[in-house]
């Protein structure tokens, strides 16, 4: 079972997972221009950007985790955003092994880890540089549709400065980022019951043949695919929702 509520942290999510046996029925994770830290059973990891679906595989029977706002993970951590891009590793590789060791087993201890996790993320973050809010400028734009050129000249950048500063603080360009905020965005709408083609006019698609390409390419799915696999989770004892990001 899948739970989240959201965290202490600005702009952050707390996620809680009791993992199920694998199906052919489970969901992967879609890109959502995020990163997560993750308690998996003692271990910690970090589960950077994605551009395409990840299937998740269990390593634990129990998870939490925060989920960053977009862009917000990489000061917390101390690493690019790109250079954690389409990988689950685990934290000790970033801070050492006897720091990620020490501050799994506090977390174990912890009555409720999620807010453990909440807890020690705000800790940190006291000592870490403040979210850009030239950068969460960027998302609120992009997540609201406007073009990246558009997005560059209103917050005062130039394309390629714009797109530096993207792969450090998102792991991918602003092109990217749009088209994954996009496709959330539609199929936001197709799970609220909107038909496809008019989901796909409204996320800023050009057509709904645009979305079903947009989908598969990111997804490994299809809209209406993916909208039954919500339905059946949600049917499930033990739904599998894509937001998780249980690791290998």
């Amino acid at each position: 079972m899948y739970e989240e509520r959201p965290a202490l942290l600005d702009g952050a999510v707390l996620w809680t997972r009791t993992a199920a046996p694998a199906t052919e029925g489970t969901r992967p994770v879609l890109p959502d221009g995020c990163m997560d830290l993750i308690w998996a059973e003692g271990h910690l990891l970090v589960a950077g950007p994605d551009t395409h679906a990840y299937p998740p595989a269990e390593t634990a029977a129990r998870y939490a985790g925060i989920r960053f706002a977009p862009g917000d993970a990489p000061g917390f951590l101390g690493v690019p955003a790109h250079e954690l891009r389409d990988r689950r590793i685990a934290l000790g590789a970033l801070w050492g092994e006897a720091e990620a060791r020490r501050l799994g087993e506090r977390i174990t201890e912890a009555p409720d880890p999620a807010a453990a996790l909440d807890a020690l993320v705000r800790r940190r973050a006291a000592g870490a540089p403040a979210p850009d809010p030239l950068l969460r400028a960027v998302v609120a734009r992009l997540a609201a549709g406007r073009a990246v050129a558009e997005t560059a000249d209103a917050v005062g950048l130039g394309a390629r400065q714009l797109h530096r500063r993207s792969l450090d603080a998102f792991g991918y360009g602003p092109k990217t980022l749009a088209r994954v905020l996009r496709l959330q965005r539609a199929l936001a709408l197709v799970l609220a019951g909107v038909p496809q083609a008019e989901a796909a006019l409204r996320a800023g698609c050009a057509d709904q043949a645009h979305l079903v390409r947009e989908t598969r390419a990111l997804a490994g799915t299809t809209p209406g695919a993916y909208a039954a696999s919500v339905a059946a989770s949600a049917n499930s004892e033990t739904p599998d929702p894509s937001g998780s990001r249980t690791t290998a």
